[in-house]
């Protein structure tokens, strides 16, 4: 009897573990302007990790995503049926802009990375520029966690992380990954951008949406181009339906989100499922985040991206 129970127990343990996405939330700083002197800009980005692959994620792009999935009528009947309801008092908050228009996921194990855009139709890239680390022996206290200092040079910029061995994950915000431990800390050699380990959370009934067989692969370098071909592409159906139904379509620029990954095969290898895609196709008041060396809008302002080359 004993040892039904006890494997009873570990049978829930592992079906528990296996819906469970582990969420490590960042502090994130982003200077807007490099040029001219502006205050920092802070915002919160969430690095999920299930199983072997991990989606990197801001809190706003999360929150917008979650807004469109709960006002599309077949899902909002399935997310209630699964208690996946976005909440409340999400719904009611403030969709602030964010540095972070995309998501990025990333197969640990093969430290593969793969960037995401989002839109009516889905679009991505693999990374073709791994990170090339230099582990040094320094180590001191961040964040709360015993860390050790390691460099790398990465689209035009160098940075220092500050990782945990304590933390056995292989990962971190952004495209950064490939060390022996969780970065809990990692900045610019200017300042411009600043990512520091504030929490773990579990989170339970993530929202999940495979990536559509439909999806176009680009390339880093064709990107920008494909990207602006198909925004001009979603725009004229939006257009043409505006114009059939004598009225806009609403349009909240994301596709449903709401940190969760499921295991498969996904595209270019990656065994990937992940949050949906929706392009943000004319919404101006978010950035468009550019991985190229042109500056963009954010805000008003001058955006500083996180990619120089």
């Amino acid at each position: 009897m004993k040892g039904k129970l006890l494997g009873f127990f570990v049978f829930l343990l592992v079906a528990m573990s296996y819906g469970q996405t582990v969420r490590y939330v960042y502090e994130t700083s982003v200077n807007p302007d490099s040029i001219n002197l502006v205050s920092m800009k802070v915002e919160k980005t969430f690095l999920d990790i299930k199983g072997n692959h991990s989606l990197f994620i801001s809190e706003s792009k999360l929150i917008k995503d979650s807004l469109f999935s709960s006002f599309k009528p077949d899902e909002k009947k399935e997310n209630k049926k699964e208690g996946k309801g976005f909440p409340k008092s999400g719904a009611r908050k403030q969709i602030e802009p964010t540095f972070f228009e995309y998501f990025i996921t990333k197969n640990i194990s093969e430290q593969k990375v793969y960037y995401d855009r989002v839109g009516g139709k889905q679009i991505y890239y693999q990374e073709d520029r791994p990170v090339k680390w230099e582990i040094s022996n320094i180590s001191e206290k961040q964040n709360g966690y015993a860390t050790q200092k390691a460099t790398t040079s990465f689209g035009g910029r160098i940075w220092t992380a500050w990782f945990t061995k304590d933390i056995n994950i292989s990962d971190g915000p952004y495209k950064f990954s490939g060390l022996p431990g969780l970065i809990v800390k990692l900045e610019d050699e200017n300042g411009d951008y600043r990512f520091d380990l504030v929490k773990k959370m579990i989170i339970q009934n993530a929202f999940e949406e495979p990536i559509s067989s439909e999806a176009k692969q680009s390339t880093r370098i064709n990107f920008h181009g494909d990207k602006a071909a198909l925004e001009l592409e979603v725009n004229k159906i939006r257009k043409s339906m505006a114009g059939n139904n004598g009225e806009g379509m609403q349009d909240f620029g994301g596709g449903r989100q709401g940190g969760g990954m499921r295991g498969g095969g996904g595209h270019g290898g990656s065994g990937m499922h992940r949050g949906g895609m929706r392009m943000d196709g004319g919404n101006n008041s978010f950035p468009m985040q550019n991985s190229g060396n042109t500056n963009v809008l954010f805000n008003g302002g001058i955006q500083n991206p996180i990619e120089l080359k």
